[in-house]
């Protein structure tokens, strides 16, 4: 925790950026009948059966002292599809940094080896080396801002029913979009010294 901590608090470094990952799946839904648009004092309504049409997974990478996020929808949350994401991290989006701190949880996938099973073995050295990696700690995935940032994409995109994958990637591109635009970062506030007060049973007693 206190790793994870020390780095929210390091100043802003164009060329270490701070990037956290986090991940989450979307449920398609169909509606099995054309709602009733809203008109003056009158909601929209929704039928209440549906069709399950899958799920999609959505990579979040999200830079808070940049003001930068990028979503990617895959079908699948496999170390290979992990891979791809880090690559594009360090390749296409973030090219210039000598290094970047990357922030996430604890899920088997998101390792090291994850890149060796997608890329021959000097490129997955190559990709592994362009970052500085810290994990929140088991049950601490709440320290990983990029879980918050998910946080505010269900409430502003996903919050209703989204028939399929397409649609899905062009709703979140426009939120995306205007959240890049307007710069939106985060301010972190809970420190080191903050944690040893308020989650003080978490310690060691001397």
């Amino acid at each position: 925790m206190e790793d994870v901590l020390e780095v929210y608090q390091r100043p802003h470094d164009p060329a270490r950026p701070v990037v956290c990952l986090d991940e989450t799946t979307k449920q398609l839904i169909k509606e099995t009948r054309v709602p009733i648009p809203a008109r003056p004092g009158q909601p929209a309504r929704h039928d209440y059966e549906y069709e399950r049409n899958g799920t999609t997974n959505l990579f979040m990478l999200f830079a808070p002292l940049e003001g930068w996020r990028h979503v990617e929808a895959t079908d699948r949350h496999t170390a290979l599809d992990y891979a791809q994401i880090l690559k594009a991290l360090s390749d296409q989006y973030f090219p210039a940094a000598s290094k970047i701190v990357l922030v996430q949880d604890n899920l088997n996938t998101h390792k090291p080896a994850s890149l060796y099973e997608a890329f021959p073995p000097a490129e997955a050295r190559r990709v592994v080396e362009r970052f500085e990696w810290h994990y929140t700690p088991k049950h601490g995935s709440w320290l990983d801002m990029a879980e918050s940032e998910l946080g505010v994409l269900s409430g502003q995109c996903l919050d209703r029913r989204i028939p399929d994958k397409q649609t899905l990637i062009e709703e979140v591109a426009a939120w995306e979009e205007d959240r890049n635009k307007n710069h939106t970062k985060a301010d972190w506030q809970f420190t080191t010294a903050d944690a040893r007060i308020k989650l003080k049973r978490l310690y060691p007693a001397l």
